[in-house]
């Protein structure tokens, strides 16, 4: 395991859940219905609305920590459950149906982790970011990717789960 992945890990949180079922069977007890309605309302708003002043302030008024200038593509989704625990610095780009979480529902247990997303940022449409995963400023993540560590300032991650990309091919594109 890599120092990006114990890092992700180190920064999650474990909650266990009582009984055999799996840990969605109790979502009730970790978050009030009523509050995942009205943020899944609010989201449902933000992913099929184009402004993107009106996006960032219905975000910021279910918790997302959006800096100025922040672009969020049609579709995307923020955590529905925790929505609270993502930062998004000024300039960052979220694109076209990507999806940040910041919860794992498992068998025994769920897992809640921040999720940062730096200033000029770059999240390709249809990347999932997972909880605990921290994008350096001026990182990119490619379309299609899936991020399961951290992406250091000014990398180029693409793939699933997303790796680094090198110079070389970049320049073969």
């Amino acid at each position: 395991m890599s120092d990006d992945t114990t890092r992700r890990h180190d920064r999650i949180t474990h909650h266990s859940t009582p009984g055999g079922s799996n840990s969605l069977q109790y979502w009730t007890r970790a978050r009030s219905p009523l509050r995942v309605a009205v943020q899944y309302l609010v989201i449902w708003l933000v992913r099929i609305n184009p402004s993107l002043r009106l996006k960032s302030w219905l975000l910021r008024r279910i918790g997302v920590t959006v800096g100025t200038g922040v672009s969020w593509g049609l579709e995307s989704t923020p955590d529905v459950f925790w929505p609270d625990l993502i930062t998004v610095e000024d300039h960052a780009i979220i694109g076209y149906d990507a999806t940040i979480l910041c919860h794992e529902f498992l068998q025994d247990e769920y897992r809640t982790g921040e999720v940062r997303i730096g200033e000029r940022a770059m999240i390709g449409a249809g990347a999932v970011i997972l909880p605990g995963v921290e994008i350096g400023a001026g990182a990119q993540v490619a379309a299609n990717s899936l991020v399961t560590r951290d992406v250091p300032p000014g990398e180029t991650v693409a793939g699933v789960p997303a790796k680094a990309m090198s110079s070389d091919s970049l320049d073969s594109e």
